[in-house]
């Protein structure tokens, strides 16, 4: 998506940013700027004086028109005022100076200016901009903080390549605001001549540190896995096939593990959604409908297609003798190459021992492929958020199983509610149950890797921004070197229930796979 051009439009009064007029001021000139970018313009009259720490304090995000997190049509502006007033109100001696970017580019426009800064602070309030690397390699003291539910997926792998490149960063990503303000209290520090750039990044991880929940006792409820031997899952993958629309890759998983993978255009499954039996697809949508515990956004008209899209991935399941779909979900609806989301077909499919997977990720497809046959259970794929101040990992996503301990499993509560990105279609908000340890995971045949970390499940979280279902998770571990992984293994996870450790470490040795534990 092209980025649209930032405002250029100047706000002095925003420039000198005291807590008095902040608030005030701000808000005419936002009435005319339409955005807080660019708004340090040229040095007020009565600047401060020059030792009074001036930072960049950045938002990144990609216009609101455009589908994506935290929703489409989101109201950045007054998110960004409320960010940006919390900062000013609680660290008066340091000069925040607001701009916003919606792509790199834009980013290293600003970094071009003359204008003398002592730090920056990047808010990742949406995704998918490109800017928070560029400002991360400057070499000043600089801060990423993470939007929970708007910049989640930008921040764990910019923040993550900025960690192993030894780049001078920290981050922060809380649910609580007074964990950013610490944070960033450590620019203060830069008003004493000789501090170096460490010195800040140190204290503001210090900070962090302060504001990270430790692990509680991590009790959970019994629940004893029933997993096949690992050579017979190996067996079982070696004959398997792995539909993939609107995507390609997975040549590593056929030589490592024989499991064929079959592409599809979106030809092949608007074709076989046209020639959907329409009544049958009614029963099935009366079925999703009278199983809910409610349904919010969606239409009957949606559900009822999206039964119908769920019987195209029936027909090609059969026809090519696959076990496993995974579909460019985003590209072919907002391409205009599918009529309906695969959401509700995905969940369906899942509970009944099958594989439905989002966004034509291979991998994770056959991540779910490989443990379900292990283990009879449901993989979760999902966009994971991270709140330190809880010590929780959120696994977030539009489609989500609803018998999550495998078919013959118990059934938890669901919502029929839209795709959250667009606001359209239909797509469900899974209700699983607290109180149980979760293993996430990604297997990597390229570099013969499984990537692990295990938490406990705590709630379902109630959000409007991101994602329909958002299943919140105590981490078992260090949460913090949970967030290093992120720009080695991409943003998606895929989470079962269950203490699965050992018959992964069986999987492993079998297939000739490394361990790596992520927290």
């Amino acid at each position: 998506m092209k980025a649209r051009a930032s405002s250029t439009v100047p706000c002095r009064a925003c420039e000198r940013l005291n807590r008095r007029d902040f608030l005030a001021s701000c808000a005419a000139c936002l009435a005319g700027a339409g955005s807080l970018a660019a708004l340090a313009a040229e040095p007020a009259t009565n600047a401060p004086p020059a030792k009074r720490p001036r930072v960049r304090l950045v938002f990144s995000h990609i216009p609101p028109e455009s589908p994506t997190w935290p929703n489409i049509g989101f109201d950045y502006e007054t998110r960004k005022k409320e960010l940006a007033a919390a900062l000013v109100r609680a660290i008066p001696n340091v000069e925040f100076v607001p701009a916003t970017v919606h792509d790199a580019d834009q980013a290293q426009a600003l970094l071009a200016k003359p204008d003398r800064y002592d730090g920056c602070l990047v808010c990742t309030v949406g995704i998918w901009t490109g800017a928070p690397q560029v400002f991360g390699g400057t070499g000043t003291p600089t801060i990423f903080a993470d939007d929970l539910y708007g910049g989640s997926g930008e921040f764990l792998v910019a923040y993550a390549a900025a960690r192993r490149a030894g780049h001078k960063v920290a981050g922060v990503s809380s649910s609580r605001i007074e964990t950013l303000i610490d944070a960033a209290r450590a620019f203060e520090l830069l008003a004493t001549p000789g501090t170096t750039a460490d010195a800040v990044v140190a204290a503001a991880q210090a900070a962090v540190k302060k504001h990270t929940k430790a692990p509680g006792s991590l009790r959970c409820a019994d629940d004893r896995v029933q997993a096949i031997a690992a050579d017979e899952c190996l067996k079982k993958l070696r004959t398997a096939r792995i539909l993939v629309v609107g995507g390609g890759g997975g040549e590593d998983i056929k030589d490592m593990f024989g499991t064929t993978i079959v592409p599809l255009g979106f030809e092949d499954m608007q074709a076989a959604y046209a020639k959907a039996d329409r009544k049958e697809a009614a029963r099935w949508a009366a079925q999703w409908t009278t199983g809910a515990v409610k349904t919010v956004e969606p239409t009957a008209k949606d559900i009822e297609d999206s039964a119908a899209m769920y019987l195209a991935q029936l027909d090609l399941l059969a026809r090519h003798k696959a076990q496993a779909i995974t579909v460019n979900c985003l590209g072919g609806f907002y391409g205009g190459h599918l009529t309906a989301y695969p959401c509700l077909g995905f969940c369906q499919l899942n509970d009944d021992g099958l594989v439905g997977a989002c966004e034509a990720d291979v991998r994770s497809t056959f991540t779910m492929l490989a443990i379900g046959f292990l283990t009879g259970r449901p993989g979760y794929i999902s966009d994971p958020v991270i709140d330190v101040s809880k010590n929780q990992i959120i696994y977030a996503h539009c489609v989500a199983p609803t018998k999550v301990f495998g078919p013959r499993g118990q059934a938890n509560p669901f919502h029929l509610r839209s795709h959250s990105e667009d606001r359209k279609g239909a797509s469900i908000r899974s209700l699983m149950p607290p109180g149980y340890m979760t293993t996430s995971l990604e297997i990597a045949a390229a570099s013969k890797q499984m990537l692990v970390h295990q938490a406990v499940t705590v709630e379902n979280i109630d959000n409007d921004k991101a994602c329909r279902t958002k299943l919140a998770a105590e981490v078992k571990g260090d949460i913090d070197k949970l967030q290093t992984m992120w720009d080695q293994w991409g943003w998606h996870r895929v989470t079962f229930y269950g203490d699965l450790k050992a018959p992964l470490a069986s999987f492993c040795k079998a297939a000739g796979l490394t361990m790596v534990e992520e927290a």
